[in-house]
């Protein structure tokens, strides 16, 4: 079953499927180290690697387990990262949220107002129950967005990635239907 990506236009934002014409920006992204520091992959070297990762987007929506949208600012179209739902279980009604923004778009809440918009369609849409997003335990400020969406951490769990070389613990949040807003 494939689940279409949609466009939803937030007050400042746009999130909308990915195309190619992304592949600069998204490698731009994705190869800024500071971006990454949390990350449990390193920056990418290779600009193919931002194709293989667009190419990736449209399978996971052809093959019904999640999708990923670019967000751009809508007063300019400025590319400031991705937002995404992966691990769709319709038997489950469960999904995993991520995102990924650029660093000169930290601080002016655009993290919070996509995940909220993709949240939105996804409640909406594909009648979720239960939503999980994982967080570097040193990353305070995407762990304020998840707080600020109405996630609710769980747990750790111990040692769950190797971020630079450097063995890193995660924080588990969940967000349930009822809770949310």
């Amino acid at each position: 079953m494939s689940l279409s990506a949609p466009a939803v236009i937030t007050a400042r934002l746009r999130l909308r499927p990915f195309d190619d014409s992304d592949a600069t920006a998204l490698h731009a992204l994705h190869s800024n180290a500071h971006v990454l520091r949390y990350w449990d992959a390193p920056p990418w070297r290779d600009r193919a690697r931002a194709e293989r990762f667009i190419a990736a987007c449209r399978e996971m929506a052809e093959a019904g387990t999640g999708t990923r949208l670019a967000v751009d600012r809508s007063s300019d179209g400025a590319f400031l990262g991705w937002c995404s739902l992966t691990r769709w279980n319709p038997d489950y009604r469960s999904a995993a949220l991520g995102y990924c923004f650029d660093d000169g778009g930290w601080g002016h809440g655009y993290a919070t107002e996509a995940a909220r918009a993709l949240l939105q369609w996804a409640f909406d849409t594909l009648d979720l129950n239960r939503v999980q997003a994982e967080t570097d335990t040193r990353n305070a400020a995407s762990a304020r967005v998840l707080e600020k969406l109405g996630f609710v951490r769980e747990g750790t769990l111990r040692e769950d990635c190797v971020v630079n070389g450097e063995v890193s613990d995660s924080w588990v949040y969940g967000l349930i239907r009822r809770e949310w807003q």
